[in-house]
């Protein structure tokens, strides 16, 4: 490999990093934002409005983060068939079924099962959200009187396939979440020999945790309505 090929490949591995690193402060952000439907449906209904009219947050964060999905994917498939290429090459040397993971091995697996969630997010909630707003010209969150995020929420988790599908998602989101998050910090270089270990355990930890708020943020929504 020569100089210019290295550092290139280091280049793409960054930027993949940094892209999956501003990913994962959106998860974040975005269960505190749905968490508050369990807790509190007015607080939810005011942070939902607030998100969903703030010119900043609608013009500026949210062309960026769609990007950020984007860009974050193509460069997933990129890297995983330069590595593919790469471990056909090297398999008989490196075996690396005894060397590395299965979640690390297979991210394309549990990339495209996010993807296709993703998809199914952008069709229940986004899509509706800018035909409202931009096409209808409504901006006021408001139907009878009353905000409508909240309602439109719970309703979606009414049916059952769907809500098997979200749980469904967010584990093979955790499971790309366990290699992902390490793998970000060691690529930017916070993960030293020093750090590794505790960047490891703290990667679990939100792998863990993130995904099964979102489970049980469906399933609550799921079960107090039946």
């Amino acid at each position: 490999m020569s100089k210019s090929t290295f550092y290139t490949s280091i280049g793409y591995k960054v930027l993949m990093a940094l892209s999956g690193l501003f990913l994962m402060f959106f998860l974040l952000q975005h269960l505190v934002i749905n968490s508050l439907s369990v807790i509190s449906p007015d607080a939810f209904n005011e942070a939902s409005h607030f998100m969903g009219t703030n010119p900043l947050v609608q013009f500026l964060l949210q062309p960026v983060l769609i990007f950020g999905v984007v860009f974050h994917f193509i460069m997933g498939f990129f890297l995983d068939l330069k590595n593919r290429k790469s471990r056909a090459i090297n398999y008989s040397y490196n075996k690396p079924s005894a060397n590395s993971s299965w979640v690390s091995r297979n991210m394309i697996i549990s990339g495209l099962t996010v993807l296709a969630f993703l998809g199914i997010h952008f069709i229940d909630f986004w899509i509706p959200e800018i035909n409202v707003k931009y096409i209808q010209g409504d901006m006021s969150g408001m139907h009878n009187g009353e905000f409508r995020y909240f309602h439109e929420l719970h309703e979606k988790f009414a049916a059952m396939p769907r809500v098997i599908a979200y749980v469904i998602a967010f584990i093979f989101l955790s499971l790309h979440l366990m290699h992902g998050f390490q793998s970000s910090f060691q690529s930017v270089g916070i993960a030293t020999s020093k750090t590794r270990v505790a960047f490891y355990k703290f990667g679990n930890i939100f792998a863990i945790i993130v995904p099964t708020g979102f489970i049980l943020i469906a399933l609550f929504h799921f079960i107090t309505q039946h």
